[in-house]
């Protein structure tokens, strides 16, 4: 019988408190526990970047990451960045850009650009680049997700805190 352990997650605004294997991946409890499927699982050994989540604030590997690890830490998911019917200006600039194909690796960049975004709110295409060159595309060749990162950062930058969502629909605790 594997002991569980008791965590505390605040994700997309909303807080959950689960018991967990120690072992767990985040992915997991995100995709599986709290019925976020839009975090992407790709090659399971944090080099794609589709599962990319923010833990508070900062893009990391939720293939790679212990639920554990992430107790009393704020999460933000794919679902946490569109206010209900209303898109996040990364999302919009992604479909007007055309920044996604198949969508697969969209998840974990849009999170990952909205990262690089928080921190440099008027990057040059070359920024941007560096930015996103974590997280691999097999399908866009990355031009149209420059030129929807740099649309989206303008209107990232005319945001305020009162436009940014906090919760989201989701699993209930």
């Amino acid at each position: 019988m594997t002991d569980l352990h008791p965590i505390s997650l605040t994700v997309n605004g909303r807080e959950y408190t689960l018991a967990v294997e120690p072992r767990r991946l985040l992915v997991d409890v995100l995709r599986d526990d709290l019925g976020l499927t839009g975090t992407h699982i790709g090659c399971e050994h944090g080099v794609c970047g589709t599962c990319t989540v923010l833990l508070d604030g900062a893009s990391i590997r939720s293939c790679i990451t212990l639920a554990v690890q992430a107790d009393g830490a704020e999460i933000r998911t794919v679902e946490g960045l569109a206010d209900g019917a209303v898109l996040h200006p990364l999302q919009e600039e992604f479909w007007n850009k055309q920044g996604l194909q198949c969508g697969y690796c969209t998840p974990g960049m849009l999170l990952r650009a909205c990262e690089l975004l928080e921190q440099t709110p008027d990057p040059t295409a070359e920024q941007v680049r560096e930015g996103i060159a974590s997280n691999l595309c097999r399908c866009t060749g990355y031009a149209y997700i420059v030129e929807a990162v740099l649309a989206a950062a303008p209107r990232m930058r005319e945001r305020t805190p009162a436009q940014t969502p906090t919760e989201t629909t989701g699993a209930q605790a």
